[in-house]
Protein backbone atom coordinates (compact mmCIF):
# COMPACT_ATOMS: atom_id res chain seq x y z
CA UNK A 1 0.00 0.00 0.00
CA UNK A 2 1.32 3.30 -0.96
CA UNK A 3 2.12 6.05 1.52
CA UNK A 4 0.49 8.81 -0.60
CA UNK A 5 -2.60 9.99 -1.92
CA UNK A 6 -3.58 7.99 -4.73
CA UNK A 7 -3.30 11.28 -7.00
CA UNK A 8 0.07 12.21 -5.86
CA UNK A 9 1.67 8.62 -6.05
CA UNK A 10 0.04 8.07 -9.71
CA UNK A 11 1.94 11.59 -10.52
CA UNK A 12 5.43 10.11 -9.03
CA UNK A 13 4.71 6.93 -11.25
CA UNK A 14 4.33 8.79 -13.86
CA UNK A 15 7.52 11.57 -13.18
CA UNK A 16 9.66 8.33 -12.55
CA UNK A 17 9.41 7.47 -16.43
CA UNK A 18 11.30 10.60 -17.27
CA UNK A 19 14.90 9.88 -18.02
CA UNK A 20 17.15 10.62 -15.67
CA UNK A 21 14.20 10.97 -12.99
CA UNK A 22 14.46 8.64 -9.82
CA UNK A 23 11.57 7.60 -7.42
CA UNK A 24 13.06 10.28 -4.96
CA UNK A 25 13.45 13.20 -7.49
CA UNK A 26 10.18 12.11 -8.55
CA UNK A 27 8.59 12.11 -5.38
CA UNK A 28 10.73 15.99 -5.03
CA UNK A 29 9.16 17.20 -8.06
CA UNK A 30 5.46 16.22 -7.29
CA UNK A 31 5.23 17.99 -4.08
CA UNK A 32 6.93 20.95 -5.61
CA UNK A 33 4.05 21.00 -7.98
CA UNK A 34 1.64 20.61 -5.51
CA UNK A 35 3.06 23.59 -3.55
CA UNK A 36 3.11 26.36 -6.97
CA UNK A 37 0.24 28.55 -7.80
CA UNK A 38 -2.69 26.29 -10.09
CA UNK A 39 -2.30 28.45 -12.89
CA UNK A 40 1.08 27.39 -13.08
CA UNK A 41 0.62 24.03 -13.20
CA UNK A 42 -2.47 24.21 -15.38
CA UNK A 43 -0.25 26.57 -17.73
CA UNK A 44 2.62 23.95 -17.43
CA UNK A 45 0.26 20.61 -18.85
CA UNK A 46 -0.99 22.48 -21.37
CA UNK A 47 2.50 23.58 -22.88
CA UNK A 48 3.67 19.83 -22.75
CA UNK A 49 0.35 18.97 -24.47
CA UNK A 50 0.59 21.87 -26.95
CA UNK A 51 4.57 20.83 -27.82
CA UNK A 52 3.85 17.23 -28.24
CA UNK A 53 0.75 17.95 -30.57
CA UNK A 54 2.38 20.37 -32.23
CA UNK A 55 6.15 19.23 -33.21
CA UNK A 56 6.42 16.50 -35.86
CA UNK A 57 9.26 14.77 -37.15
CA UNK A 58 10.98 15.53 -40.91
CA UNK A 59 9.68 13.05 -42.93
CA UNK A 60 13.09 13.80 -44.75
CA UNK A 61 15.58 14.02 -41.85
CA UNK A 62 13.63 12.88 -39.14
CA UNK A 63 14.61 16.20 -37.27
CA UNK A 64 12.01 17.53 -35.04
CA UNK A 65 9.62 20.55 -37.04
CA UNK A 66 6.79 21.97 -37.40
CA UNK A 67 5.09 20.14 -40.91
CA UNK A 68 6.17 17.78 -42.85
CA UNK A 69 9.91 19.58 -43.47
CA UNK A 70 12.05 20.83 -40.65
CA UNK A 71 13.65 24.60 -41.51
CA UNK A 72 16.76 22.91 -42.27
CA UNK A 73 15.03 20.66 -45.21
CA UNK A 74 13.53 23.40 -46.69
CA UNK A 75 16.18 26.17 -46.46
CA UNK A 76 17.59 26.48 -49.92
CA UNK A 77 20.96 28.18 -48.69
CA UNK A 78 21.85 24.84 -46.80
CA UNK A 79 24.43 22.40 -48.77
CA UNK A 80 21.89 19.78 -49.56
CA UNK A 81 25.10 17.78 -51.08
CA UNK A 82 26.59 17.39 -47.34
CA UNK A 83 24.98 15.23 -44.81
CA UNK A 84 25.71 15.23 -41.52
CA UNK A 85 24.71 12.34 -39.36
CA UNK A 86 23.56 12.25 -35.76
CA UNK A 87 21.77 10.15 -33.50
CA UNK A 88 19.14 12.35 -31.87
CA UNK A 89 17.09 15.89 -32.52
CA UNK A 90 19.46 17.20 -29.80
CA UNK A 91 22.30 16.61 -31.35
CA UNK A 92 21.45 18.70 -33.93
CA UNK A 93 21.23 21.62 -31.96
CA UNK A 94 24.34 21.26 -31.10
CA UNK A 95 25.95 21.08 -33.97
CA UNK A 96 24.32 24.62 -35.21
CA UNK A 97 25.54 26.36 -32.38
CA UNK A 98 29.06 26.06 -33.90
CA UNK A 99 27.97 27.89 -36.60
CA UNK A 100 30.37 25.53 -38.92
CA UNK A 101 27.94 23.28 -40.49
CA UNK A 102 25.88 24.48 -43.18
CA UNK A 103 24.78 21.07 -44.70
CA UNK A 104 21.20 19.50 -43.82
CA UNK A 105 21.17 16.39 -41.24
CA UNK A 106 19.61 13.12 -41.21
CA UNK A 107 18.63 11.91 -37.47
CA UNK A 108 19.55 8.05 -36.60
CA UNK A 109 16.77 8.56 -33.69
CA UNK A 110 19.43 6.00 -32.00
CA UNK A 111 22.39 4.16 -32.19
CA UNK A 112 22.85 0.37 -33.47
CA UNK A 113 23.22 -0.96 -29.54
CA UNK A 114 22.92 -5.05 -29.24
CA UNK A 115 22.79 -5.12 -25.47
CA UNK A 116 19.50 -3.71 -25.71
CA UNK A 117 18.57 -5.49 -28.92
CA UNK A 118 18.45 -2.49 -31.26
CA UNK A 119 19.57 -3.22 -34.89
CA UNK A 120 20.32 -1.34 -37.97
CA UNK A 121 17.17 -2.18 -38.83
CA UNK A 122 15.70 -0.07 -35.85
CA UNK A 123 17.40 2.80 -36.73
CA UNK A 124 16.94 5.56 -39.91
CA UNK A 125 20.15 3.63 -41.98
CA UNK A 126 17.13 2.60 -44.33
CA UNK A 127 15.96 6.12 -45.01
CA UNK A 128 19.61 7.52 -45.20
CA UNK A 129 20.81 5.04 -48.25
CA UNK A 130 17.85 6.28 -50.00
CA UNK A 131 18.43 10.06 -49.25
CA UNK A 132 22.06 9.55 -51.16
CA UNK A 133 20.47 7.60 -53.64
CA UNK A 134 18.00 10.68 -54.60
CA UNK A 135 19.62 13.71 -53.39
CA UNK A 136 22.78 13.79 -55.42
CA UNK A 137 24.87 13.83 -51.71
CA UNK A 138 28.29 13.96 -51.76
CA UNK A 139 29.79 13.52 -48.98
CA UNK A 140 28.48 12.14 -45.29
CA UNK A 141 29.27 13.21 -42.06
CA UNK A 142 29.35 10.92 -39.26
CA UNK A 143 28.41 12.88 -35.90
CA UNK A 144 27.30 9.71 -33.46
CA UNK A 145 28.79 10.09 -29.87
CA UNK A 146 32.25 8.92 -28.96
CA UNK A 147 31.01 6.31 -26.88
CA UNK A 148 30.83 2.47 -27.73
CA UNK A 149 27.53 2.70 -29.78
CA UNK A 150 28.41 5.42 -31.52
CA UNK A 151 31.57 4.28 -32.34
CA UNK A 152 29.98 1.06 -33.81
CA UNK A 153 27.39 2.65 -35.54
CA UNK A 154 29.49 4.71 -37.56
CA UNK A 155 31.61 1.93 -38.54
CA UNK A 156 28.45 0.14 -39.43
CA UNK A 157 27.37 3.28 -41.88
CA UNK A 158 30.95 3.50 -43.52
CA UNK A 159 31.15 -0.34 -44.23
CA UNK A 160 27.26 0.30 -45.76
CA UNK A 161 27.96 3.27 -47.47
CA UNK A 162 31.65 1.76 -49.21
CA UNK A 163 30.01 0.79 -52.19
CA UNK A 164 28.06 4.07 -53.02
CA UNK A 165 31.22 5.56 -53.68
CA UNK A 166 29.95 8.87 -51.37
CA UNK A 167 32.55 10.55 -49.59
CA UNK A 168 32.01 9.62 -45.06
CA UNK A 169 33.89 11.24 -42.74
CA UNK A 170 34.21 11.43 -39.03
CA UNK A 171 34.20 14.57 -37.01
CA UNK A 172 37.44 14.82 -35.39
CA UNK A 173 38.58 13.53 -31.75
CA UNK A 174 37.86 17.25 -30.41
CA UNK A 175 35.25 15.53 -28.57
CA UNK A 176 36.06 13.44 -25.37
CA UNK A 177 35.65 9.66 -25.84
CA UNK A 178 32.87 8.68 -24.27
CA UNK A 179 30.84 12.17 -24.55
CA UNK A 180 27.53 13.21 -25.87
CA UNK A 181 27.34 15.95 -28.21
CA UNK A 182 24.95 17.96 -26.15
CA UNK A 183 27.19 18.50 -23.52
CA UNK A 184 30.08 19.67 -26.03
CA UNK A 185 30.43 23.40 -25.82
CA UNK A 186 30.68 25.26 -29.02
CA UNK A 187 34.50 25.92 -29.92
CA UNK A 188 35.30 22.17 -29.23
CA UNK A 189 32.30 20.68 -31.27
CA UNK A 190 33.12 23.36 -33.88
CA UNK A 191 36.93 22.34 -34.04
CA UNK A 192 35.60 18.56 -34.13
CA UNK A 193 33.06 19.42 -37.42
CA UNK A 194 36.75 21.40 -38.87
CA UNK A 195 38.74 18.60 -38.42
CA UNK A 196 36.52 15.66 -39.55
CA UNK A 197 38.90 12.82 -41.42
CA UNK A 198 37.57 9.82 -43.58
CA UNK A 199 35.85 7.18 -42.32
CA UNK A 200 37.66 4.01 -43.22
CA UNK A 201 35.13 1.15 -44.11
CA UNK A 202 38.34 -2.03 -43.17
CA UNK A 203 38.16 -3.79 -40.01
Amino acid sequence: MSAFLDPIQELIDELNKLPGIGPKSAQRIAFYLLRIPKDFSKKLAETIVHTTQSVTICTRCFNIALGDLCSTCTNSSRDHSVICVVEEPKDVIAVEKTREFHGTYHVLQGVISPMEGIGPDQIRLRELLIRIDRENVQEVIVATNTNMEGEATAMYISRLLAPLGVKVTRIASGLPVGGDLEYADELTLGKALIGRRILESNP
